[in-house]
């Protein structure tokens, strides 16, 4: 496995781009959304204090989190959040998060559960993520991870018939595309394992993702088949994503007494001071803005 760097690997940002007309919405992927919403259901519990949305976006499955005291929603993209705010609203329960997972501003121990669902396949370095969040949650705290497959059926047909370079098979990640990474779950599951994590169940989603299934078979009936091809997880893993529910085990530092959701980006353990529209770090001297209620950790405004 990849060994992380000690340089902060380089991030694929969504910034004022069109994420949710451009891909989701009216674009035929209800398909999609609706198997995935699925496959999260069977895995996170229903309910918890508080739950990290890492990649959150513009809240697309944000509304399966009912069950939640509350939600924290980490993004890069400040558009996106603001688009989630719009849909979700303004109140203590959401709280809004614009930071690189990899420099994670939530303190350590304060979440109970966590998803990272079409996110890990933009990470250079995955396994530096996982640690990241990994820190944030608590003793057997719940993550729920998808990742982008390698060794899916497409895949192993292409290269039997000579038509991709790359092998289905070996372990190490695949960039088919700048900063967009398939994986074999051998290697998700060795990263999980050095982060702390234990993987106690998987299942395969969106076997039926193919343009002409779409066309000729109805959503509702793609969905029915989907849902129960999910539980082949359990012995074979060759869909295109894999869904993996995963146990936080090992030490956890204790979660802040003071009751903060955040450290400092920059020095890691400073408590933070909340100002009207900054965050303040009393041991580096960091500011962090926070503006119409999105917190921003991306970089200090005293740089």
């Amino acid at each position: 496995m990849a060994q992380s760097s000690t340089e902060t690997p380089a991030v694929c940002s969504y910034e004022g781009s069109g994420y949710r007309t451009d891909f989701w919405e009216g674009r035929g992927r209800d398909y999609e959304d609706r198997v995935e919403r699925i496959a999260l259901r069977r895995l996170l519990p229903s309910t918890g204090k508080r739950l990290l949305e890492i990649g959150a976006g513009f809240g697309r499955l944000t509304d399966e989190f009912s069950g939640y005291e509350q939600v924290i929603l980490l993004d890069y993209s400040r558009s996106l959040l603001a688009e989630a705010q719009a849909h979700l609203g303004t109140n203590e329960r959401f709280i809004y998060v614009a930071a690189n997972i990899y420099e994670s501003p939530i303190a350590d121990g304060v979440c109970d559960a966590a998803t990272m669902i079409r996110v890990i396949h933009h990470m250079e370095d995955a396994p530096a993520a996982l640690t990241q969040i990994r820190m944030a949650l608590a003793p057997q705290a719940t993550f729920v991870l998808e990742f982008a497959n390698k060794r899916n059926l497409k895949a192993m047909v292409r290269h039997l018939l000579r038509r991709q370079d790359w092998s289905p098979y070996s372990e190490a990640p695949v960039e088919f595309v700048k900063l967009n990474f398939d994986f074999h779950p051998r290697y998700i599951r060795k990263a999980l394992e050095a982060a702390d994590f234990k993987t106690n169940r998987q299942l395969t989603v969106s076997y039926l993702r193919m343009g002409f299934l779409k066309r000729l078979i109805p959503t509702g009936l793609l969905v029915k088949m989907d849902s129960l091809l999910q539980w082949t997880g359990a012995v074979a893993t060759f869909s295109p994503s894999v869904f993996t529910r995963n146990i936080t085990v090992g030490s956890t530092p204790s979660a802040r007494l003071d009751g903060s959701l955040f450290k400092c980006p920059s020095c890691k353990n400073a408590k933070l001071i909340e100002q009207t529209d900054y965050l303040d770090c009393g041991s580096c001297g960091a500011r962090w803005s926070k503006e119409g209620g999105i917190y921003n950790f991306k970089e200090p405004l005293n740089t």
